[in-house]
């Protein structure tokens, strides 16, 4: 998959990306805004063993955010399960030398409808550290609504902090 959009192109992970993964992901404020599964400090092994997964078969939606050239972040859809099977949950993460820019806002705008076309939701959601207002701002300028602020249900590097819940739905 390829999506064009005004600063970045969005596609799939391939090996020869894992150097510029490393350089790019390997910063602790990045990973003071991820889930634990977003490893710090990020080597060449947690790169090799995040393209394996993001390149298998599944459901989940992997793509490189690709900025002159080189993958400098990531952004995804995982489809929920279960009784949450109408929905889906969209991830993202960017080089911090290219904050600022616009690029993951580009990136979501991009991306939503894909998620609509792609997966049989009606709703598609993201789960924000209270630590993280840029990621916020993104959401709200793509259209997000925040639905609910879960308190103290995050713990991060022994930091407990609030998780925001935004949606859109189709």
């Amino acid at each position: 998959m390829q999506i064009i959009t005004p600063t970045s192109v969005l596609r799939d992970w391939t090996e020869h990306d894992a150097p510029a993964l490393v350089r790019h992901a390997d910063n602790p404020r990045i990973a003071a805004t991820m889930r634990d599964g977003f490893p710090s400090p990020y080597t060449i092994s947690d790169a090799h063993r995040f393209i394996a997964m993001a390149t298998a078969p599944g459901r989940q939606l992997f793509l490189a955010i690709e900025v002159d050239g080189e993958a400098c972040g990531g952004i995804g859809i995982n489809p929920l399960e279960d009784v949450h099977r109408g929905s889906a949950e969209i991830g993202y993460w960017l080089s911090g030398s290219f904050w600022g820019r616009g690029i993951i806002t580009d990136a979501v705008r991009a991306l939503v409808p894909v998620a609509f076309r792609q997966y049989d939701i009606v709703r598609l959601q993201a789960c924000i550290f209270s630590n993280n207002p840029a990621s916020i701002r993104v959401l709200e300028k793509c259209g997000f609504v925040r639905e609910a602020v879960h308190r103290n249900a995050i713990t991060k590097n022994g930091v407990i902090m609030d998780e925001i819940v935004y949606a859109v739905l189709r």
